[in-house]
């Protein structure tokens, strides 16, 4: 089974543990202030099933979210009932909006998915050049190459959450940094439990890489915070913020 096609519906249970989404949002926030321009138009990349598209559409921002999986942006489309939020299915390498806007956002690990650095690379320009606004501002996470390596590694994690049960097997190659994800689902339901497997594949990345990318993609000022806080990027940091300028 592909990617979050069958986790799109256990998704948000998962993850309500591991992210505060209001607080990310606020961070988003707090990078927008003290900018000339407040931005209105905001895409959310690699959305999911809107987390952080439809609280930030809540706080009076233009949103449009893009995902890769039609299944997540079902979701999506269902928390998002009475709010104005354009969703569109197109994989990030494929990027096509309709005019530019002012600000870029890719949270909870969308661009560990593209596991060639050129095709970071080219997406990165393309939103550059493209889509974002002379003076607008793009934000977005990875998990790092320390936290695939060392943290996740060659694990394997088991959660019971009631009605859902998953085993999540890891192995991390050398190779490529790239962590091969393996989860297996029981799921209850009506009539019993569904079992279905899923395979994610992201790659670590390094603070000094990204920088190198965006650089060649045209950005000009780039900040790396150590997570969802003001607090600078450094060599064990798990999840890197960036916010990046023309």
């Amino acid at each position: 089974m592909s990617a979050y096609e069958g986790m799109a519906k256990v998704y948000d249970g998962l993850m309500k543990g591991d992210i505060d989404y209001e607080r990310y949002c606020d961070f988003i926030e707090e990078l927008f202030c003290g900018r000339k321009k407040k931005p209105e138009l905001v895409v959310d990349l690699a959305c999911g099933t809107g987390n952080i598209t439809i609280p930030m559409a809540k706080r009076g921002y233009d949103m449009t979210g893009v995902d890769g999986s039609g299944e997540m942006l079902m979701q999506a489309r269902e928390k998002a009932e009475g709010l104005d939020i354009l969703f569109l299915k197109q994989k990030l390498s494929a990027l096509d909006l309709y005019g530019t806007m002012d600000a870029f956002i890719c949270a909870v690990d969308g661009f560990n998915y593209i596991l060639a650095p050129k095709t970071l690379e080219d997406i990165f320009r393309r939103i550059r050049t493209c889509f974002l606004e002379p003076d607008g501002i793009f934000i977005f996470d990875v998990s790092t190459d320390y936290k695939l390596r060392h943290i996740i590694g060659n694990e394997t994690f088991v959660h019971d959450e009631g009605d859902v049960f998953y085993v999540w097997e890891n192995t991390y190659h050398e190779n490529g940094s790239l962590s091969d994800m393996l989860l297996t689902f029981f799921v209850r339901e009506k009539g019993g439990w569904k079992r279905f497997d899923e395979r994610h594949i992201q790659r670590g990345y390094t603070e000094a890489e990204i920088r190198c990318l965006l650089k060649r993609a045209g950005f000009g000022k780039v900040a790396a915070y150590d997570g969802i806080s003001k607090r600078p990027a450094h060599e064990k940091s798990s999840r890197i913020v960036f916010a990046a300028e023309g």
